[in-house]
């Protein structure tokens, strides 16, 4: 079985990593490098990095902020926020970046996904889905959940794996920041539908609820912000509850060393 994966995300606006709920209300909660440094040393799987404002304010992902973030950790490290082209994901890979994570410009244009696959391969391209449930149906939103587009997401979601996406990156907007746990059914099912890595964002504030996306949600990796920010989950603790209860999990150190302060 392949190792689950914990990834902390840092969403940055301005420079500075940010927090909010339901995709708005945002809060500063640390410096974007200092807190990625703290998470490559506390065993973290990989890293997601989200310029949030870069596609509604028209422009582009720090490159300075991400060649920071490079060279001040070891574990993979995915950048997403106003890519909207080949020479875009260029400019990342070049400044350090492992992946590229891209949502609304492969709404408007997913024929992206297959012209980023061709090039760098599917492992590169994490197609992240922001979606919000309407009347029972799981719409797909855009620019910073802002908008609105006519995809639903498990369709859309087929069609991405389809069109060369190496993974999706599943955020519901219900959830973002409640900390009422993931929307582990909608998950189960993006799970089951695609033959492709799904990565969980939006409503961790437990152990359990990580356990359980994991599990009861059927998803290969577990994204999660406010708890890792704010310290009410630490990593090697977290991994110890997991391989405890039966998640297989990566680890750094020993395994009797998880969780010791």
């Amino acid at each position: 079985m392949l190792a689950k994966r914990i990834i902390p995300c840092l969403d940055v606006k301005d420079g500075e990593t940010v927090k909010g709920v339901n995709f708005v209300r945002m809060v500063n909660v640390g410096d974007p490098v200092e807190l990625a440094k703290a998470y490559s040393y506390d065993g973290a799987d990989e890293l997601v990095f989200l310029d949030i404002s870069a596609t509604v304010e028209g422009r582009k992902t720090f490159l300075g902020l991400v060649k920071k973030i490079a060279r001040n950790i070891d574990i993979p490290f995915t950048v997403g926020g106003g890519i909207s082209s080949l020479d875009d994901a260029a400019r990342l890979l070049d400044a350090g970046a492992d992946k590229v994570s891209i949502c609304t410009a492969v709404v408007n244009n997913p024929q992206l996904i297959g012209d980023l696959a061709k090039r760098y391969g599917s492992q590169f391209v994490v197609v992240a889905i922001d979606a919000k449930q309407v009347n029972g149906i799981w719409r797909v939103t855009t620019n910073a959940g802002t908008k609105f587009s006519n995809k639903e997401m498990f369709s859309w979601a087929k069609e991405a794996e389809e069109r060369g996406a190496g993974e999706i990156l599943f955020t519901s907007m219900d959830n973002d920041g409640t900390e009422f746990g993931y929307a582990c059914d909608p998950c189960r099912k993006l799970a089951d539908s695609v033959h492709i890595p799904v990565i969980a964002s939006g409503g961790a504030g437990s152990i359990q609820d990580i356990a359980d996306v994991l599990t009861k949600g059927g998803a290969d990796a577990a994204l999660a912000a406010s708890v890792f920010h704010y310290g009410k989950i630490r990593i090697p603790k977290l991994k110890k509850y997991l391989k405890e209860h039966g998640v297989t999990v990566r680890y750094i150190y020993g395994i009797d060393n998880y969780g010791e302060e």
